[in-house]
């Protein structure tokens, strides 16, 4: 494994590749939008078949109960539709060693939802009824390395959860696999370094959602250096702060103190979500063909007849959630002593597989309902309007196999300590290399810190 993580971290300092260059990428995804045949239209929810509301149930789903379902939640005071989706697809990237520098195999990806159509995607993105073919679809491609990704060197394999406040307790298989025998590539396919990847990710809505995710979870805190390492990695980042914060062990956050303020949250928790049916929700109504909420609120339902061209089936219908407005994610990073440390949030949403997830320092809406607001949410919208402090600004795409043209801004913003107001106790500063161990436990950090740690760069 040291010699995967080494090569990986050399590889997350190349910008750029040999075996396809950056402005060649560029160009083959400006081909693909341009040259495949994408048609979506809005319908009715009785015009969506197989698609029907379940009266019994309570639920829209399909004639098959594949895929989803959509029913209601009620949670304190919030109620709202939410997705209901048991099954763990899999958000695979095979990567692999070549002309001496590792590069990881990347899909250029159309789903229903997408802001442009065609994004940067993983090796395989598929939930379980796309790779069963409960659809009548064909198979993804290189689906079977991952169904006997135990005959290769596995680098990540984690169940992760997707976004808490449209999912319940939704979760993926975030895997990375090292192959070292040829693998054929398709005309849909391109090899690419990590550093080139994540240069792709200033981009707005290039770089997909679940690339992101899987990405965050490359393990480089079990990267064991020697002092000579340390010194020739380090001189490659080109970010001592962030090389320290991930790869210096001294200093380090003690689990145990922050498993304490999680599990205190858990433990006293009183109130719980609630699954109830959609006509059970007060303040929801069907509306113009969609299903909407009397009061503004972030999201609605929309039902859509979708054709793509290339994809494993080529015409269907679904549900989708659509926006209202762009969110805005930011994290919060200052340098202290030297290491790069993070302002994250222990933060409770409706859908949570186990109550509650490591958040970003800001996760909030476009349109706001019930939540407080606190000194580090306005110190964070006071010091956004000034520009200085912000390294990372770039709108990002969700999930667009479920959600419609959902694009999000997402901000890394580095301070210093003492500019800070006092932090609440539901705040607590980590360094990478703690945050990149979280990331190898299932179910600690949420979709939108992971996401949001995936585009930190190395520098220059």
């Amino acid at each position: 494994m040291k010699e995967t993580l080494w090569a990986i971290a050399q590889s997350w300092c190349l910008k750029d590749s040999n075996v396809t260059k950056t402005k060649d990428i560029l160009a083959w995804i400006l081909e693909r939008n341009q040259n495949t045949a994408v048609d979506i239209k809005k319908i009715t929810l009785d015009k969506c078949q197989p698609w029907f509301y379940d009266e019994t149930e309570g639920c829209i789903r399909n004639e098959t109960r594949s895929f989803f379902a959509i029913t209601g939640c009620v949670y304190g005071d919030v109620e709202q539709p939410i997705i209901l989706q048991k099954e763990i697809g899999y958000l695979g990237i095979i990567c692999q060693e070549i002309g001496g520098v590792m590069h990881f195999l990347m899909q250029a990806k159309i789903e229903p939802g997408n802001i442009n159509c065609v994004q940067i995607s993983p090796t395989i993105q598929a939930t379980k009824s796309n790779f069963t073919q409960k659809h009548g679809g064909k198979k993804p491609p290189y689906l079977d390395y991952f169904l006997h990704a135990a005959d290769y060197e596995i680098v990540v394999d984690q169940i992760e959860s997707e976004q808490s406040s449209r999912f319940y307790q939704k979760r993926n298989r975030n895997i990375i696999i090292r192959v070292q025998e040829e693998i054929e590539l398709l005309p849909n396919f391109k090899w690419m370094t990590l550093g080139q990847i994540k240069e792709l990710m200033r981009h707005d809505n290039l770089v997909n959602m679940d690339t992101r995710t899987v990405l965050s979870c490359i393990p480089f805190a079990k990267l064991k250096l020697t002092a000579g390492e340390k010194e020739l990695l380090k001189q490659a980042f080109h970010n001592d702060a962030l090389f320290d914060s991930l790869f210096d062990e001294n200093d380090h956050y003690l689990l145990p103190e922050l498993y304490q303020k999680i599990n205190n949250i858990k433990m006293f928790q009183e109130d719980f979500p609630t699954l109830v049916p959609i006509a059970a929700l007060k303040n929801w109504d069907n509306q113009n063909a969609e299903l909407v909420c009397r009061s503004p609120y972030p999201f609605k339902i929309i039902y859509c007849d979708i054709a793509i061209e290339g994809r494993e089936v080529k015409r269907w219908t679904q549900p989708l959630l659509e926006a209202n407005g762009i969110a805005t994610f930011g994290l919060i990073m200052s340098e202290d002593n030297g290491k790069l440390k993070f302002l994250v949030k222990l933060k409770k949403e409706i859908g949570s597989f186990d109550t509650l997830e490591l958040g970003p320092t800001i996760q909030q809406e476009a349109i706001i309902n019930n939540e407080e607001t606190d000194a580090i949410t306005d110190f964070f919208f006071t010091q956004l309007k000034q520009k200085e402090k912000i390294i990372f600004d770039h709108l990002l795409s969700e999930e667009g196999g479920r959600f419609y043209h959902e694009q999000n801004r997402n901000l890394l913003m580095q301070v210093k300590k003492e500019e800070l107001p006092d932090i609440p106790e539901d705040y607590v500063w980590l360094d990478y290399r703690t945050l990149n161990e979280l990331g190898q436990i299932n179910n600690i950090l949420n979709i939108q810190l992971r996401n949001l740690l995936s585009l930190l760069e190395v520098g220059k």
